[in-house]
């Protein structure tokens, strides 16, 4: 019989206590990890709290088997995503695997969107992913320079919005772009200390997707259907998530995954297209003659399933 793979790797998954957060959560138990369910219970605009959901999570792992404990600290403010590392640490004596996954909606047209919104989403998103993942880092280096260097993994939430653009979401998407960049530059930086850092945007029903897929937005046709299979099912993403935060995928860095029903897909990102060049400065009056071919020339943006049409 084959060992768990992720068998006592002590790992941290935020926004937990529902959704994908709560299936990461459920499988890296199933495979022997240690998990921290941290949770604020708020609602999907982020307003409100209760500790019910992390709590739920923790009684399902335990009724597994495992070892879980429940955290609720905000993982945008920069003492509560310390504390939230602190306690994998002091509670399990360690921390291998961090699943950034926290998020919230607020979502509105730029015409209408308000600062507060805008504001709100970018802290929750883009902050709330650097906070724990800038203290986590920091205990990874501090080990590695005590010669106690750790497999580690993590894991963070983009969004087929932040890579392809979302109609109504340009607080959302400016966040889940922003996580992109911050995963590569990580990866870069981190990779001296053994860690991994790699991103998903996953396509799955939650509380936050619900309105997008009866919009018409997301494709409700996310993935090959068969007979008892469910592609929109929040669990499908979880085994991708936890074999990237198991040891069994060192090598693996600075990549961003696409995960719906059972497709995966590696995402590549921006790289330079054609050009026009000449030699010395253009002026003005000569764009006009030059830019149209050039932009005829590249591949158009891709669509929200991330495709790129063919010209006609």
């Amino acid at each position: 019989m084959t060992s768990p793979l992720c068998k006592d790797r002590v790992v941290v998954v935020t926004g937990a206590g529902r959704g994908l957060g709560r299936e990461y959560a459920l499988e890296f138990a199933r495979q022997g990890a240690k998990v921290v369910v941290n949770d604020l219970g708020a609602r999907p605009d982020g307003s409100g709290a209760a500790a019910g959901p992390a709590n739920e999570v923790v009684a399902e792992i335990r009724a597994l088997g495992g070892e879980a404990l429940a955290n609720g600290d905000d993982v945008a403010d920069w003492a509560g995503a310390e504390a939230l590392v602190r306690s994998a640490i002091d509670h399990f004596g360690a921390l291998d695997t961090l699943v950034n996954n926290a998020g919230i909606l607020r979502d509105k047209t730029l015409v209408n969107m308000s600062i507060e919104d805008f504001d709100a989403v970018i802290r929750v998103h883009l902050r709330g992913t650097f906070a724990p993942l800038r203290h986590a880092a920091a205990y990874w280096r501090d080990e590695a320079k005590a010669g106690r260097p750790r497999a580690a993994r993590v894991i963070n939430t983009s969004s087929s919005s932040g890579l392809y653009g979302i109609v109504g979401q340009t607080n959302y998407g400016a966040a889940k772009a922003g996580i992109v960049n911050l995963t590569i530059v990580a990866a870069r930086e981190l990779e001296r200390y053994g860690v991994t850092v790699n991103a998903i945007y996953p396509t799955a029903m939650s509380r936050l997707t619900e309105d997008l897929f009866k919009s018409g937005q997301l494709n409700p046709n996310a993935g090959a259907a068969s007979a008892g299979f469910d592609p929109l099912d929040a669990a499908n993403v979880a085994p991708l998530v936890v074999w990237l935060g198991s040891a069994q995928s060192a090598g693996i860095s600075g990549r961003v995954f696409g995960a719906k029903g059972g497709r995966i897909t590696v995402a590549e990102g921006w790289h330079a297209g054609p050009h026009v060049e000449k030699a010395g400065r253009w002026r003005v009056d000569e764009l006009g003659a030059v830019m149209p071919g050039l932009v005829a020339r590249a591949a158009p943006n891709a669509d929200l399933s991330g495709s790129i049409a063919a010209k006609a």
